[in-house]
């Protein structure tokens, strides 16, 4: 029988909430995310080995500035060259893979998880993570919301503010609450 971890990498419903397995392990990403944030801008190594620690990989060039939040650290990949800007959250209990070059403003959330509409399995801790994929060469203005499932192409560029709830092709730019595409992008 799949354990919930195993459940919640593949898209199905899974114990977010009562799964000890993955209450520990956020637990874990929670208290290296406060790690990281405590430490000064200036103490590039010791943030550094917070942040492999964290993601479970050593980024390329990757600037990610404080405060920052996520879920388990480990379900995030970033490509070369990215930069995540203050106070943005990434919610990975499904994958989140970012491509080279990735612009990510501040109070930018990228949210896999959703929830049962009914009441009664929502109650229960149930939820669904669906995956995050971000191409390169991609800027995210500030306060960029993207939700579970969506695709990002290269190029693209989403406008502040928006909520990106639909995959947006690439060499655009989209903008909206949903998000939308408004113009191509001649690269």
């Amino acid at each position: 029988m799949p354990s919930e971890k195993d459940k919640m990498l593949a898209g199905q419903w899974y114990d977010a909430n009562y799964d000890q397995e993955l209450v520990t392990t956020r637990r874990q990403a929670q208290d290296l995310c406060f790690a990281l944030n405590q430490l000064a801008p200036s103490q590039v190594e010791d943030r550094q080995k917070v942040l492999n620690k964290l993601l479970g990989q050593e980024a390329e060039n990757l600037e990610l500035l404080s405060p920052f939040t996520c879920d388990y650290g480990k379900n995030i990949s970033f490509g070369k060259d990215c930069f995540v800007n203050v106070n943005c959250y990434f919610m990975d209990g499904g994958k989140i893979s970012l491509g080279d070059n990735v612009f990510v403003g501040p109070f930018t959330g990228l949210y896999t998880a959703s929830h049962p509409l009914d009441y009664q399995r929502r109650n229960q801790g149930l939820e669904q993570a669906l995956p995050i994929t971000i191409g390169n060469n991609v800027w995210l203005g500030a306060n960029v919301n993207v939700m579970p499932g969506v695709t990002i192409g290269d190029g693209a560029v989403i406008a502040g503010g928006s909520v990106v709830s639909k995959d947006i092709p690439a060499n655009v730019v989209a903008a909206g609450v949903p998000c939308r595409v408004i113009k191509t992008i001649t690269q």
